[in-house]
């Protein structure tokens, strides 16, 4: 994944420029003038509207919401007396533009145009949102009464999370009819702009730094061992996820972690947003009630142990003021592996684009951290990529960079490796041996266009040769998400990603093709789950098997994504690990489900004897 910041950042960017632009709104035939028509008819019961594009008079509705900041200011209506259809919301936004002057519990009619708003642009995938823009508004009475919400929970969001969509229309799910109670999606769509409610629901996805959190209202829902709930195929969707965002004060937002809960009444307009689709507006906040979550810790390696980390410190660059935060943690709670694969160390300047490709700086300044805190003093192995070629944030050059303990282990150097040099495998008195140490594999092969190029290196731990290669795959950035229009979703990022998985598949079958009982392991940001084809095109013919699957599968994760806890780090080994040797492997929580996280990454850790 693009790291949660920079993937926000960028995209509130887009809809800041283009809030106002057709790329973000559904374009259909402009009807005729319409009168006389309730919310419902308005809604309608397919995710576009009937009256999409059309002109609406005196549309009635009790004000339940009111939103007076971002660029999608406006406030929410709902009509007290219902239909009889269940597929057909009663509730809509009324998209104001600046702070409206309606208060809750107003009685108003709205006159205007009805528009579907897709948030971030159509070509995000996003579902629309169903909305009347231009309005006129007046306020026919105060103090009203605001129509019941509906009570959103287990027995009421259906166990199947969306249809199939409309091959004639691109597997679009927009024109099917809602099916409410068979569906979690369709039965969400059928509540948009409702005044909904939830009650004493676990927090699955911590407080970041947008003010919003995520819940689930299925607490027997896939439950990891911590209180989350856990990604575990794609086609067993966690359908009792649900964001709240506040319609109040940021400063009285909750700040929580997985697994503590909201006890009481969470409420308001039930809103589709670009980050997470449905979202609960709230009006009304349960009181946090905290779990007592704690990060955790692994266990020291013993002395014929060898401790082989990944960690993903997330853009880190010398400006940042995590580092003895991240020094802590390698010291403190991964206890100061052998080898750590450390991935995102960003140049001596950061973001700062000036043809600057060295990253001494942010090495060092971990380093000199990481002695500070009590650690070792650790030796360092990088290359330097081609400026502006690896892919990240522009001007950071991100790059994987080895680090390991001296008093424990060596780094075989040979020299020659560098941005678009290939590291090879030759064989040396009978084994394998790679080329140049450290080198890239296969670096200018179009598979690595704007991506990372895997870091391969020779180390020696009590005379036996360890091949180990430090992977970032190329981000899930450009998926759409799970509550896309498009049924079953599309993942366009996985092109790349089986292609690099290939050629890392290939690289370590010839060190095994070379010397069969070699230890090789590939980890890093794999960027995709233990259960994708990611990882088995890595995995092969069983050249590499990905060692998380080692773990109960309520521990399988490294990373908090919209509520759903995944595996995105990885530890793959070979044969001669797996089998010939008594591993352990541990997946240190200490950053994904807490909400002032240092990364997004949880940093993973393999001990074994070779």
């Amino acid at each position: 994944m693009p790291s949660k910041k920079s993937a926000r950042l960028a995209a509130l960017t887009v809809a800041a420029l283009s809030a106002a632009t057709a790329s973000q709104v559904v374009v259909l035939p402009t009807p005729a003038h319409a009168a006389g028509v309730s919310i419902h008819d308005i809604q309608g019961a397919t995710r576009i509207s009937p009256y999409a594009g059309q002109k609406v008079a005196d549309v009635a509705g009790i004000v339940t919401g009111v939103r007076t900041y971002g660029s999608s200011k406006g406030f929410w209506i709902q009509d007290p007396n219902p239909d009889a259809d269940p597929a057909t919301s009663e509730g809509v936004f009324v998209f104001t533009s600046s702070t409206p002057k309606v208060a809750v519990g107003d009685a108003v009619t709205v006159t205007g145009t009805v528009s579907e708003y897709v948030p971030g642009g159509t070509s995000t995938g996003n579902q629309s949102l169903t909305e009347i823009t231009k309005p006129t508004v007046t306020v026919v009475s105060s103090g009203n009464a605001v129509p019941a919400a509906t009570v959103i929970d287990a027995k009421s969001v259906p166990a199947a999370y969306a249809p199939a969509g409309d091959p004639a229309a691109g597997n679009s799910i927009n024109g099917l009819t809602l099916e409410p109670k068979k569906y979690a999606l369709d039965f969400y769509e059928s509540l948009e702009g409702m005044n909904v409610k939830v009650a004493d629901t676990r927090v699955v996805g911590a407080t970041d730094p947008y003010t919003e959190l995520w819940v689930t209202v299925k607490p027997r829902e896939n439950t990891t061992r911590r209180g989350g709930t856990l990604y575990g195929s794609y086609t067993s969707q966690n359908t009792g996820r649900l964001q709240i965002q506040s319609l109040g004060s940021t400063s009285a937002f909750p700040v929580a972690n997985v697994g503590d809960v909201l006890t009481g009444s969470t409420a308001g307009p039930l809103d589709y947003n670009q980050f997470g689709g449905y979202t609960l507006v709230a009006n009304e906040i349960g009181t946090l009630k905290s779990a007592g979550l704690e990060r955790e810790t692994t266990q020291k390696q013993k002395n014929g142990e060898l401790a082989v980390a990944t960690y993903n410190v997330e853009n880190l660059d010398p400006t940042d003021a995590t580092f003895e935060e991240h020094a802590s943690a390698i010291v403190n709670n991964l206890k100061s592996p052998d080898i750590v694969s450390l991935e995102e160390i960003q140049d001596n300047n950061g973001a700062k684009d000036d043809g600057t490709t060295a990253a001494d700086v942010t090495v060092n300044k971990l380093i000199d951290a990481i002695v500070a805190a009590g650690g070792p003093r650790y030796e360092s192995r990088s290359i330097d990529p081609a400026n502006d070629t690896d892919g990240g944030e522009p001007g950071g050059n991100i790059r994987q960079v080895f680090l390991f303990n001296p008093e424990r282990v060596s780094f075989t150097d040979r020299a020659g490796g560098d941005a678009t040099t290939a590291v090879g495998v030759t064989k040396t008195h009978g084994k394998a041996a790679l080329t140049v140490s450290p080198g890239r594999i296969d670096p200018t092969n179009t598979a690595w266009n704007s991506s990372r190029k895997p870091l391969a290196g020779e180390f020696v731990f009590r005379g036996r040769t360890v091949f180990v290669i430090a992977n970032h795959l190329n981000s899930k950035g450009g998926d759409f998400g799970l509550s896309s229009a498009t049924q079953p979703v599309p993942r366009s990022s996985e092109i790349q990603r089986h292609q690099q998985a290939t050629l890392v598949n290939a690289f370590v079958k010839d060190i095994l093709d070379t010397q069969k009982n070699a230890d090789v392991i590939a980890l890093g940001d794999i960027n995709d789950f233990e259960f994708s084809d990611t990882a088995k095109i890595l995995e092969g013919d069983g050249e590499l098997w990905s060692a998380i699957k080692s773990l109960p599968r309520s521990e399988r994760y490294t990373y908090d994504y919209q509520g759903n806890q995944q595996v995105l780090d990885q530890i793959l080994v070979s044969p001669s690990i797996r089998r010939g040797c008594d591993f352990e492997y541990d997946s240190v929580h200490i950053n994904s489900e807490f909400n002032d996280q240092i990364s997004d990454h949880d940093p993973q850790v393999l001990r074994f004897k070779p």
